[in-house]
């Protein structure tokens, strides 16, 4: 818990996935403007913070770096479940269009006894 400041902030610690580089607009100069140029702006940013905060111990780089960080960053959580709310939410979630939740509805297969008491047909 509260691990956000201990180790560097890199590509590797958000959702990349299926990341593709797109070109968002013309710059000054005719620069191309790229989503690859935008992350590696927001994860220097991010870096910098974590550093200063290190450095200072000064809430005020900690809470930024939280209020900037995108939806990507990658977190880990601890979650209690059942099979129960496991079948609602594969049977929810498995034709989703974020890949996430396939990756999600593909490790509920792999769960012991998950055809029988998840993948079977009411």
């Amino acid at each position: 818990m509260h691990k956000l400041a201990s180790t560097p902030i890199t590509r590797d610690c958000f959702e990349m996935d299926d990341y593709a580089t797109l070109k968002v607009f013309d710059g000054p100069c005719d620069i191309e403007e790229t989503t690859e140029h935008c992350w590696n702006g927001i994860i220097e940013i991010c870096e910098t913070l974590r550093q200063k905060y290190n450095e200072t111990k000064d809430i005020r780089y900690w809470k930024e770096l939280v209020r900037i960080l995108p939806n990507g960053w990658l977190q880990t959580r601890t979650v209690t479940m059942n099979y129960a709310n496991l079948r609602g939410m594969y049977h929810w979630r498995r034709d989703h269009k974020l890949t996430e939740w396939h990756q999600f509805c593909d490790w509920i297969k792999t769960l012991p006894y998950a055809n029988e008491l998840i993948l079977y047909a009411n």
